[in-house]
C-alpha cells in the first residue's frame, strides 16, 4: 500500500507570522464580544476579565501583567521557542484588545450571540496559534507542569481552575451572566476538541 500523504515540512517564519497574526486577531475580536456583553470565561483570560471588571483596568493591561509569572513554567516545560512566541502573542493580544474598542463597539449585543461569537472566534484563533506552536500562556502551561511533576492530569487541573473561576464569578455577577459565560466556554472548548488534532496537520 502506498502512502500518498505529502512529507511533513516545517513552517517558515512567514508562515508563523501570518498564522499567529490571524489567530491573535480572531482571539482579540472574540474578547471584544465577551467583554462588550459583560461575560466572563475560564483560565487566565477569565481571571483577567474578572479583575478588569472589578478594578476598572483594561483587560489588556491585566492580562499582560498576570501572565508574567507563567513564562518561567513555559520555558521549563515547552522550551525557548514556545516561550518567546507566547510572550509576543500575549503582548500583542493585550495591545489589540485595548485598541479594538476604539474602532468597534456595540449598541446592542445579545448575550447568547455574544457567547457564540466569542466561543467560535477564540476557538478558531487558538487553533491557528496551536498549529504554529504558539499560545496565550497562562494556567494551561502550569497545568502541564503539574502533570509532569506529579502525574495529576493537566485536563483535571484546568477543570478545577475553571470551576473555581466560575464559582467566584457566581458570587460577583448575576447568574444569567454566568450561564451565558458557561455557554461561551463550552462552545470554545468544543471547537478545540473537534478540530485540534496534530495528526491532521501536514506542517509542523
Amino acid at each position: 500500500m502506498h502512502n500518498d500523504r505529502p512529507a511533513t515540512v516545517d513552517h517558515s517564519v512567514l508562515d508563523d507570522v501570518q498564522g499567529l497574526g490571524i489567530g491573535l486577531m480572531l482571539c482579540s475580536l472574540g474578547m471584544q464580544f465577551l467583554t462588550s456583553a459583560g461575560l466572563i470565561t475560564g483560565q487566565t483570560a477569565g481571571v483577567a476579565v474578572i479583575l478588569s471588571y472589578v478594578t476598572g483596568y483594561s483587560f489588556g493591561t491585566v492580562f499582560f501583567v498576570i501572565n508574567l509569572p507563567f513564562y518561567f513554567f513555559a520555558w521549563k516545560r515547552l522550551g525557548t521557542e514556545f516561550t518567546v512566541k507566547s510572550l509576543i502573542s500575549v503582548t500583542l493580544l493585550s495591545i489589540l484588545t485595548d485598541l479594538i474598542p476604539l474602532g468597534m463597539h456595540f449598541d446592542t449585543l445579545n448575550p447568547f450571540l455574544a457567547a457564540l461569537a466569542f466561543g467560535t472566534t477564540v476557538g478558531i484563533g487558538l487553533l491557528a496559534m496551536f498549529r504554529h506552536n504558539g499560545s496565550l500562556g497562562g494556567l494551561g502551561v502550569v497545568a502541564l507542569y503539574v502533570q509532569d511533576s506529579t502525574g495529576f492530569k493537566a485536563g483535571y487541573v484546568q477543570l478545577i481552575v475553571d470551576a473555581v473561576i466560575f464559582a467566584i464569578a457566581a458570587l460577583l455577577f448575576p447568574l444569567t451572566t454566568v450561564a451565558w459565560s458557561l455557554l461561551g466556554a463550552i462552545v470554545l472548548n468544543l471547537v478545540i476538541t473537534f478540530n485540534h488534532r496534530r495528526d491532521r496537520y501536514i506542517a509542523t
